[in-house]
């Protein structure tokens, strides 16, 4: 599925509007003696942990400082802290300048992503990080 230029951007703006609230809450409201809020669908339903189960603690862990920490959460908390930081500022600096770099270098990973080997790989290590979180009873 490829999406245009104005659709990427708003699904990316939406997405960082969300992960930012989500993360203002997880950091202020939700506090560590009480339980957290359960979001996850899959470990709703099936008690079982999917691949991105603590990213939102490994994400609070990088603002703190606790890299090690972030990392034995979820290393998938590395990835979307990088593209909340970036994205946001990468889009506004595209509209500002009337430039689509953003754009074009989404194409050239979904390019890449076409790929067998890249996919593979990809999918290998989402695999990975779900038995991961599966076996730390996340």
């Amino acid at each position: 599925m490829s999406l245009d230029r104005n659709r990427l951007y708003s699904i990316l703006a939406i997405a960082c509007t969300a992960g930012y609230i989500w993360l203002f809450y997880g950091l202020h409201v939700n506090q560590p003696k009480k339980k957290h809020v359960e979001v996850c669908f899959i470990k709703h339903f099936t008690n079982i942990p999917c691949p991105s189960c603590g990213s939102t603690r490994s994400v609070i862990s990088l603002t703190k400082g606790h890299f090690k920490e972030a990392l034995e959460i979820n290393p998938l908390g590395y990835i979307i802290a990088i593209i909340m930081l970036l994205a946001p500022l990468w889009m506004i600096i595209d509209i500002a300048n009337k430039r689509e770099t953003l754009f074009e270098f989404y194409r050239k990973i979904e390019h890449c992503l076409n790929r067998p080997q890249y996919a593979i790989a990809l999918i290998l290590a989402v695999v990975i990080i779900w038995i991961l979180n599966i076996l730390k009873g996340l």
